[in-house]
């Protein structure tokens, strides 16, 4: 992407964020953001050549990041993450759990065993993991305004043919969000999930067969707005999430969709 970072209103200065799926689309968008506002950044992913790139531009323009490679499947690889970001910085304020995998395209009794795991292990188990070890820092912090954001789907609010490992796994993400949201609320930790449809990344462009000019027209049409969100809008949903602006939201699927889901 490399948009360049600017200088924001440094509305997250002095705080640490934690960013899974960083090395592209969403993640990275979300990682630039929260440098750009003064925020630390732990940025995690499994590409390290990409990832480790968007840790050096952030730096490189002023900030601060560090990159980790890590696969959130693996419980010990994202405890490594989060004990190394505190490491280096000192705390940790918010996650923003947003690796993910589309899946197979396969009707169910079709889909394969292999493949259900694996996209299960990326979007619930490794959202699991990444609370189970974010959370002990959060709540230790000296704020008392914590938050995290699990970055769900429309889809995981909605049924859909053809993909069923993608839909099931993101409907688990926004129970799961709803679950912890409650257990924690009562000790100040805000903890919600960000519901999009069609976003304009890598994901998409596999899920929908590229990104040709008829193929993003396709998709816009499939939106009221006539619009395909871009990784900066899905950031700056995020970075509400997490601010003083949304202090009484928590256990919310916000969903950001263009009216997709209104129809």
């Amino acid at each position: 992407m490399g948009i360049g970072l600017g200088k924001g209103m440094g509305r997250f200065e002095g705080r640490v964020v934690i960013v899974t799926g960083a090395s592209s689309g969403i993640g990275e968008a979300t990682a630039e953001a929260f440098a750009r506002e003064g925020a630390a950044v732990g940025l995690a992913a499994r590409r390290e050549k990409e990832g480790q790139a968007v840790a050096d531009r952030i730096n490189a323009s002023g900030g601060r990041a560090i990159f980790v490679r890590t696969d959130v499947r693996d419980h010990t690889e994202v405890k490594t993450l989060v004990e190394t970001t505190v490491s280096e910085f000192g705390r940790l304020d918010y996650g923003v759990n947003n690796a993910g995998s589309e899946g197979a395209r396969a009707p169910t009794a079709e889909y394969p065993l292999g493949e259900w795991d694996r996209v299960f292990g990326v979007n619930l188990t490794g959202v699991f993991l990444c609370m189970k070890y974010q959370i002990p820092h959060i709540l230790s912090g000296d704020t008392g305004d914590g938050a995290i954001v699990n970055v769900a789907s429309g889809n995981g609010l909605v049924g859909g043919a053809g993909v069923p490992g993608y839909i099931a796994s993101k409907h688990a993400a926004v129970g799961l969000t709803k679950s912890a949201a409650l257990e924690y609320a009562p000790l100040g930790l805000r903890i919600s999930a960000l519901c999009t449809s069609s976003v304009a990344t890598p994901m998409q462009d596999r899920l929908f067969g590229g990104a040709t000019p008829e193929v993003l027209a396709r998709v816009a049409d499939m939106h009221p707005s006539g619009t395909v969100s871009t990784p900066e809008e899905c950031a700056g949903a995020i970075m509400w999430l997490c601010s003083g602006a949304a202090s009484y939201v928590t256990g919310h699927s916000y969903v950001m969709d263009g009216g997709w889901l209104a129809r």
